[in-house]
């Protein structure tokens, strides 16, 4: 066994490689073997087990380094934190090639005991994730194990890592029940007590299904530890202890209410998206366009399969193959995952943030409890899905504030709630915000800052937050506006062309036909002005070619702002359509893809106004 301390030197900062699980490769040379004349056992036979590089930092053990290699290899974690956002995983026992050597007891207790130092050292904690033996061909009978450890920084000024995950699932499916057990610390008593503090109306009370959007948040502290309700009494002191922390979005899950589902898709821009499906009913109801949904948008989805305590253990397996069948069609092409343990759990986190096709599946229950600590353990190790770097590209553009919501707050004033898509912003401040009906944009100043119902000096790009506004006119102010810097010079547009995909439709598409446009956190009604030819175009769909008309769009009652990267939802009747914009040669373009059909197609959007 090589000492790392004394012949490997891991890469700095600058060298390549590094994007792919924040890697750390070690230069060690490789053990020489005394091969035996006798015979081996059946488990020493077998080739030495391998793990891929990339996954996770590989280190083969930390023994007594000597001072000046203690401070380098604390200097390397620092920057590993920044780069992983405050995160970094550790498996320790493997070399550079991913070849699993593992570690005696010794070497492994006095390794863990180093990366502790380390991590102290650096302002964080550190939690065993898992540990597990590995048969090593090797003389001595001696047991060898790896372990994986998370570093995650202790919290400091509010600067935690947050994690957007949208609920998605049909209704009745016990989506609010979930986040209530797992928000609140307590379990169901099966009659929807848990769900009562997710409801905001008292219909939803009266009814048991949600019609709005409702944000309810559960943290993980420095040690992996769950920071919830249970624990602490307000919001407050919920993100002081956390050093990560999971925004859930309750979505709506009835048909009637599909309109307030995709606003929240489109407007919040969820990291995650957790469908929930019920055991006992299996893929009904929406369940198949909310999929469609997400992955026309590109959130990553996992699935918990709830209510396995009301039926059988074959209902359960029936509905997790109806669910595997499901995502290996041509249109999904996913890898269905069962989680079944711990190791499948941390796993699954891992691969699923990694833009693989892997989709993990949860069988719980929120009455028995069942499988809930795997789910806690998967959202604990679930990463971002953006590195440091973008995120320090977001903060150097011109501020933008997106509005979702307003209220009038006694003794405040006028607030505006929404996500920051670009820039910082800061108590005071003063920013423009439009445009109006008469495509002004008008001056405000930003009094105080709350996020996540505490308050907030410093507002980051990609965060969402409460923005207090004074004495402005509340009826100056609507949903879909943008609080952008004076420096900025926003695009106003009113109509845009597009080409539109339509599989089936019970009417024909004409000039003069409604639909309803869905830009960010704009929802508004929009007329087809012209229609300019149709074009045979090929879709990923296997039947047959589809037509895609060429037509003109104008939107019915305000000009909105159109920014890159923006995530569009077009809808005609019971045809949902969404698009991205991107930048072409001057002009605007939107890359679409249909929910039904995996269709691309592309709008090009101009300002008219």
């Amino acid at each position: 066994m090589v000492d790392l301390t004394e012949h490997c030197s891991v890469p700095g900062p600058q060298e390549q490689g590094l994007n792919h699980g924040n890697q750390i490769t070690t230069k060690s040379k490789r053990r020489k073997r005394k091969r035996g004349g006798r015979k081996r056992n059946k488990h020493k036979s077998r080739a030495p087990p391998f793990l891929p590089p990339e996954v996770n930092m590989l280190t083969l053990k930390l023994v007594n380094p000597s001072p000046y290699r203690f401070e380098h290899l604390a200097t390397q974690l620092k920057w590993r934190l920044q780069e992983g956002r405050g995160e970094a995983v550790y498996q320790i026992g493997v070399e550079d090639n991913g070849l699993l050597v593992g570690l005696s007891p010794g070497d492994m207790n006095a390794s863990l005991q180093t990366l502790s130092r380390m991590a102290h050292k650096v302002g964080a904690d550190i939690a065993l994730l898992r540990e597990r033996e590995v048969d090593f061909d090797s003389d001595q009978n001696v047991s060898r194990k790896i372990a994986e450890v998370l570093v995650r920084k202790v919290p400091d000024d509010q600067q935690f890592l947050d994690l957007r995950v949208a609920v998605l699932g049909n209704v009745d499916s016990g989506k609010s029940t979930l986040l209530g057990v797992l928000t609140q610390g307590e379990l169901d008593n099966g009659r929807g007590r848990a769900r009562l503090n997710l409801f905001r109306h008292l219909h939803e009370i009266q009814s048991g299904r949600t019609s709005s959007i409702s944000f309810e948040i559960l943290g993980f502290n420095s040690k992996g530890q769950v920071v919830n309700y249970s624990e602490s009494r307000t919001a407050e002191e919920i993100c002081e202890s956390s050093s990560k922390m999971i925004t859930f979005m309750d979505l709506a899950g009835h048909h009637k209410y599909l309109k307030t589902t995709i606003f929240g898709l489109t407007s919040y821009c969820p990291d995650f998206a957790l469908l929930v499906v019920s055991a006992s009913t299996g893929i009904a109801g929406t369940t198949r366009e909310h999929l469609g949904l997400s992955m026309a948008l590109k959130v990553p989805v996992f699935i918990a399969v709830s209510k396995v305590d009301l039926v059988s253990r074959g209902a359960v397996d029936r509905t997790v193959r109806q669910l595997q069948r499901l995502l290996k069609q041509p249109g999904c092409n996913k890898v269905p995952l069962v989680i079944s343990n711990r190791d499948d759990a941390v796993m699954g986190a891992q691969q699923f943030s990694h833009g693989t096709s892997v989709t993990p599946i949860f069988t719980i229950s929120s009455v028995s409890g069942q499988s809930l600590d795997l789910l806690k353990v998967f959202l604990n190790v679930l990463p971002p899905l953006s590195n440091s770097k973008e995120q320090e590209e977001l903060m150097q553009q011109l501020t933008e504030f997106q509005v979702d919501e307003i209220y009038s707050v006694p003794d405040v004033g006028t607030v505006v709630g929404g996500t920051l898509y670009s820039g910082v912003c800061r108590e005071g401040e003063r920013l423009l915000v439009g445009p109006t009906e008469q495509g002004q944009f008008l001056r405000l100043r930003v009094g105080s800052i709350q996020r996540n119902r505490s308050a907030c000096r410093v507002l980051r790009a990609g965060q969402a937050a409460t923005l207090a506004l004074g004495n402005f006119d509340r009826s100056l102010l609507r949903k879909g506006m943008v609080m952008v810097s004076p420096k900025m010079n926003p695009t106003i547009c009113c109509e845009f062309e597009a080409a539109i995909v339509l599989l089936f439709h019970a009417k024909t598409f004409r000039r003069g036909f409604q639909v309803t446009v869905h830009v960010g956190n704009v929802r508004q009604t929009a007329t087809v002005e012209c229609l300019q030819g149709k074009v045979r175009h090929r879709t990923h769909n296997l039947h047959s070619n589809t037509l895609r008309e060429i037509a003109a769009i104008v939107l019915l009652f305000h000009a909105k702002t159109f920014r890159r990267g923006f995530q569009v939802t077009v809808h005609v009747g019971n045809v949902r359509q969404t698009a991205t914009v991107e930048c072409l040669q001057g002009k605007v373009r939107h890359r679409t893809h249909n929910l039904h059909s995996n269709t691309l197609r592309e709008i090009r959007v101009e300002p008219q106004c």
